[in-house]
């Protein structure tokens, strides 16, 4: 661990990136056959599945005039030996949420369009983001399958209030952005991304920032137990938004994103 740590302080990978480069990225799109919507994302040896499940749902009493989007996330022993299995443990529920939370606030789904009668019933979305082979940097891989796997989404056949999940029709979800998270990690004062499982764990902290496609920050999460001064965090946005523009080239606008 202390040699990926001098290895990062002089500027170095142990796979021999820069520090602010990401791994070769490749995606497929509709790879469940079960799922309304689906990705596969493989960064490296980090590869992570996606599917979209819909359901009907009574929508929430503060939001009568709105869908739902929730992700999950499970952390598998199959994928690395360092998980366990049983309950989600925090750092599980912490990577959903972060996920999450870049797909509420920077609205990726129009979520008032997924109604199907006001105060009744709406289309419940569901993103199940579970990691095939585990090697760090779940949240950025993670939250561009779950985006991946939305655009990819159609609504199924609804008959007399039911769901047909053995029909899809053409409807796809209503998709009003593409959020992408970019997640800058700190040690020794030098910042870098994407890391492998091995750099991950030395870390001293990181900040993922969600980014639109106007450069816009919809939103911010800290992790790790170090701390992050003003400057780190102007300086960590600004790698963030330059870092999103690179992988939204890349990835979504090869398949129709802005």
């Amino acid at each position: 661990m202390r040699e990926i740590a001098k290895i990062i302080k002089n500027n170095l990978r142990i796979d021999g990136r820069k520090l602010l480069e990401y791994r070769n990225i490749e995606y497929k799109q509709g790879v469940i056959e079960t799922a309304e919507g689906s990705a596969w994302v493989r960064a490296g040896n980090m590869e992570v599945l996606a599917g979209v499940k819909i359901s009907i749902m009574e929508p929430y009493p503060d939001t009568p005039d709105e869908g739902a989007l929730m992700v999950d996330t499970q952390l598998l022993p199959l994928s690395n030996p360092h998980f366990t299995g049983g309950p989600p443990d925090n750092a599980t529920i912490e990577v959903a949420r972060v996920i999450d939370r870049g797909l509420r606030e920077g609205e990726a789904v129009d979520r008032k369009k997924l109604v199907i009668k006001e105060g009744e019933k709406v289309w419940a979305v569901s993103i199940d983001v579970i990691p095939l082979n585990y090697d760090g940097n779940l949240i950025d891989i993670g939250g561009i399958a779950a985006m991946l796997a939305l655009m990819n989404t159609r609504l199924p056949e609804l008959i007399d209030g039911k769901i047909n999940y053995k029909k899809l029709t053409d409807k796809r979800l209503p998709i009003k952005h593409i959020p992408i998270p970019i997640t800058v990690y700190k040690i020794n004062g030098n910042y870098f991304v994407d890391p492998t499982d091995e750099e991950e764990r030395v870390a001293e902290v990181r900040l993922t920032v969600t980014v639109l496609e106007n450069g816009k920050i919809c939103a911010l999460q800290k992790g790790g137990y170090g701390t992050l001064t003003m400057k780190d965090i102007e300086e960590i946005t600004a790698i963030a938004i330059e870092k999103s523009k690179e992988l939204r080239e890349k990835i979504f606008k090869s398949i129709g994103g802005e």
